[in-house]
């Protein structure tokens, strides 16, 4: 049994000043506001930190040099670790569209990687980004590789981990031929189905919506812009309250103001943040050679050689400090960075929050927003040294 004291918890509905998180057995089994009542045990003084849910990424490309379309799977294990440093306790690789050749090996990298111990971030399944999406809102996916849908064996050749809880996401843009009824075979199986990359109308993406495509990957990026006659994909978005979003908060992608918009247009509740991180991310501005070209970093920003920012080199760490900055409550990130993606991810009954019963999957903040200490499974996996 482990006690962590000293601290505060960020709850689903409150911040709990002076409190302890009593673990055991990998899990939450009490949560205790009066000192004297801690049970015998390890006791871990936090020295005044802030505990919240581990942060969740659902849209991270790599880091530390390491990119997951290229990485083995002891490769993926050093990003885990290196994302445990940041507080992330779950994440999924997020592969661009790429050959069939590098999608099977992708994902038995994934695979292996997901199956082996470590003091690591859980890789809980994968992301596909593509390659059901508009050329014409490609970003910095490669069209070359770009589908549309035909028929159910297009869906059956993606390849998937072979876990039976592993997540399966995809990112589509609808209104390609053949989209809607890729979104009907998509939810058919199981898939968890973002809207993205995509110029789709609202007549399209409420066929879409109907047929359980209810998120929307890096809202407002890779779409059209808002305009008041053709409200298009962003438009849409901020007005389904039955839609939820991830956006990247870099400052860069979305400026602060921008940040500020979407929370009150949609609120903590519907609002998932990501990294959407490529593998230059920990690494530094310079020149780096990813998905076949030359992706440049300059001052935290990325680009490509036409001029398209190229992901992001943040963590959710980075994510969860400009979304402080902006006045959002740690309440508020908890959804944002934690409960939200495991919604999205069907994980939400067994991690996402503080709550009794729940997995043990916790970040300690100190009043810096410094990773003090991150617990996977009841675990401490990452300490910071005093």
């Amino acid at each position: 049994m482990l006690s962590l004291i000293n601290s505060s918890l960020i709850l689903p509905d409150q911040k709990l000043p002076q409190a302890a998180l009593v673990i055991e057995d990998g899990r939450i089994v009490r949560i205790v506001s009066d000192m004297s009542e801690i049970p015998k045990g390890e006791n871990l003084d936090v020295a005044g930190a802030t505990i919240l849910p581990g942060f969740v990424d659902v849209h991270i490309h790599g880091a530390i040099g390491v990119d997951v379309m290229a990485a083995s799977s002891e490769d993926l294990i050093q990003v885990s670790e290196f994302l445990a440093t940041q507080g992330v306790t779950s994440w999924l690789p997020t592969l661009v569209p790429a050959s069939d050749e590098e999608y099977r090996l992708a994902i038995s990298a994934i695979d292996s990687a997901s199956q082996a111990a470590h003091r690591g971030a859980k890789i809980v399944g994968v992301h596909y980004e593509g390659p059901f999406v508009n050329s014409h809102q490609c970003g910095a996916l490669h069209r070359e590789y770009f589908k549309t849908y035909r028929e159910p064996r297009d869906v059956e050749a993606l390849p998937v981990p072979g876990a039976t809880a592993a997540a399966k996401m995809i990112t589509v843009a609808p209104e390609i031929d053949g989209g809607l009824e890729l979104v009907k075979e998509l939810h058919r199986r199981g898939w968890i189905i973002s809207i993205g990359h995509t110029r789709a109308d609202e007549f399209v993406l409420d066929q879409a919506a109907d047929a359980g495509a209810r998120h929307m990957t890096h809202f407002m990026n890779a779409m059209p812009q808002l305009h008041h006659r053709q409200p298009g994909p962003v438009g849409w978005g901020l007005s389904r309250h039955d839609v939820t979003c991830d956006i990247i908060a870099d400052g860069i992608h979305l400026h602060p103001m921008t940040l500020r918009v979407l929370m009150q247009a949609k609120g903590s509740v519907n609002l998932s943040l990501i990294s959407d991180a490529i593998a230059a991310a920990g690494k530094g501005d310079g020149d780096y050679q990813i998905w076949g070209e030359t992706i440049s970093v300059k001052d935290g920003r990325t680009s490509n050689l036409a001029g398209s920012i190229a992901g992001s080199v943040i963590t959710m760490l980075d994510a969860v400090r400009l979304m402080r900055s902006l006045g959002t409550s740690d309440v508020e990130i908890a959804w944002m960075a934690s409960e939200n993606p495991t919604q999205l991810l069907r994980l939400d009954h067994e991690c996402g929050s503080i709550e009794i019963g729940k997995r043990a999957d916790l970040v300690a903040l100190d009043q810096e927003g410094n990773v003090q200490l991150t617990i996977i499974d009841g675990e401490v996996v990452f300490q910071k040294e005093n």
